[in-house]
């Protein structure tokens, strides 16, 4: 053995860590560990697993610990370094002796300070942890990326539910997928790679079993809705044109209702499943209705000849109608609308129902750039009218509430399958084109609009009046309609 050797000898290899860094260090790992404990603790315990929760359990905490525990050894390899070069007996034996004043102050001052360390520690991984779980985490970090479905959120009927109710959920499969999500989201966001706009997460959508029944009762009869739509037509006068309906929401389980309606799709007393060819599931050749006495029929669209098992057969659910429930990004046509009846935008400005449309539906660079070209494009078309002022705020606002250039995120993005005014919708399936592969005057009908709802009254005025409850035929206020067409051949929520 060397002199070297002999002089590390004499002394217990733990006295190299006695040196600041390897302090400070050690205090790192020991903070960060306790860290982690609390943080799996809480995220074990929580009823909704957080994918950023995780990030900051599993990676973050454990990434401290680390960087702690290289410090400390950082510091020991240079203190011996340095024993290496000094007289031996340079590092005296590490003794406590509590009998000392002196000693017996710095390890009060040390207890001390690491009870606060741990405190502050402790403290900040719950607000940590608080905050991970809260909207504001989920919608403003990654402002740029997030804003178009944060923004929609805020103005959603589930304003005042988590995100991580929806889209996380409890249970361990969930735990696992949402953690590995929420990196692969984190580095992308980092890198800058992420694709725009930002894709409807239709594949990983927990089911509605395990969300929206968690607080809606799918048995639940709901019987006829009565609903006023109210528009006005793209003319000089912009004519009011009222639709009052009486929709048959209806239900689905016999014990409390009749069943039938809109809710003759809830899977209560049958199983209905489709295929879909696309990602956003807007295109749906394939359909098996299998009711609640076994019998089985299917339904398929003439140009699909593929063998269905081929594909992913979906069984449906809430989410392949109210899809857009949480995010619903508005078209131009209805928000519009709504201002007018609502009389933020004055309908007796001529013209300004297909102006105020037109104005945004036209594609700008920039939200700066949008707000510019709606102003001039308005104060153009209406030259010293005072009451176009107030207009031009109204539309900024619905530009920035529903159109989003920097993630090119707007209603045509993510199409809203409720109804079939603006986007297929109901007309995925209810198009007289998926005819029964047995029975070739089977098919699943689009004329019969009364199943679902009734035109009670329309048109403006006295015209309202004159209701009928056993049912109106729709009066296009353009003309008679080709009754091959669907409505979203023409309507697009831009164009008037």
């Amino acid at each position: 053995m060397n002199n070297n050797g002999k002089q590390f000898s004499q002394f217990s290899r733990l006295a190299f860590f006695r040196n600041w860094i390897s302090l400070t260090g050690l205090l790192i790992a020991v903070s960060a560990f306790f860290a982690f404990l609390l943080l799996f603790v809480l995220d074990s315990f929580a009823p909704f697993s957080n994918p950023y929760m995780g990030l900051l359990t599993y990676f973050v905490a454990p990434a401290v610990l680390l960087f702690g525990l290289l410090l400390g050894l950082l510091g020991a390899w240079l203190e011996r370094r340095a024993f290496a070069h000094a007289a031996p007996g340079r590092i005296p034996p590490l003794r406590i002796d509590l009998s000392q004043p002196g000693q017996r102050r710095v390890m009060g001052i040390f207890a001390v300070g690491a009870v606060l360390l741990l405190l502050v520690t402790a403290v900040g991984s719950y607000r940590s942890y608080h905050f991970t779980e809260s909207v504001g985490f989920c919608g403003r970090m990654c402002h740029t990326v997030m804003r178009p479905e944060y923004t929609a959120y805020l103005h959603s009927p589930h304003a005042k539910v988590e995100c991580s109710a929806c889209h996380v959920g409890p249970g361990a499969e969930a735990f696992v997928r949402a953690k590995l999500q929420g990196t692969h989201q984190l580095l992308g966001v980092l890198r800058g790679n992420y694709p725009k706009p930002v894709p409807a997460p239709v594949k990983n959508m927990r089911s509605a079993h395990d969300t929206c029944l968690e607080c809606h009762w799918e048995k639940r009869y709901i019987g006829i809705l009565d609903r006023n739509y109210a528009h006005f037509l793209a003319d000089k006068d912009n004519t009011p044109y009222t639709v009052r309906l009486l929709i048959n929401v209806g239900g689905c389980d016999p014990d409390h209702g009749p069943v039938g309606g809109i809710h003759y799709h809830m899977n209560v007393a049958r199983k209905i499943e489709f295929v879909a060819t696309d990602e956003r599931r807007q295109v749906i050749p394939w359909v098996r209705v299998t009711e609640a006495d076994g019998a089985v029929t299917e339904y398929r669209s003439p140009d699909f000849k593929a063998d269905p098992s081929k594909f992913a057969i979906r069984r449906m659910d809430c989410l392949d109608c109210h899809n857009r429930v949480g995010h619903q990004l508005h078209t131009p046509d209805a928000a519009v609308d709504l201002a007018m009846s609502l009389g933020k935008i004055d309908p007796a400005l001529p013209s300004i129902k297909k102006n105020a449309v037109a104005v945004l539906a036209k594609i700008y660079a920039s939200d700066k750039e949008a707000a510019e070209k709606i102003a001039a494009g308005l104060a153009e078309q209406y030259p010293n009218e005072p009451r176009i002022h107030a207009v031009v705020g109204v539309v900024q606002d619905i530009y920035r509430q529903n159109i989003f250039p920097d993630m090119k995120a707007s209603w045509q993005a993510y199409p809203d399958n409720v109804g079939h005014k603006d986007s297929a919708g109901c007309f995925r399936c209810h198009d007289n084109q998926h005819v029964s592969a047995t029975d070739k005057k089977k098919m699943i009908q689009a004329g019969d609009c009364k199943a679902c709802h009734i035109i009670f009254a329309q048109g403006k005025g006295a015209d309202l009046n004159k209701g009928s409850a056993s049912g109106m035929t729709f009066a296009h206020p353009g003309g008679d309609l080709d009754p091959s067409m669907k409505c979203s051949e023409c309507h697009n929520g831009g164009s008037l």
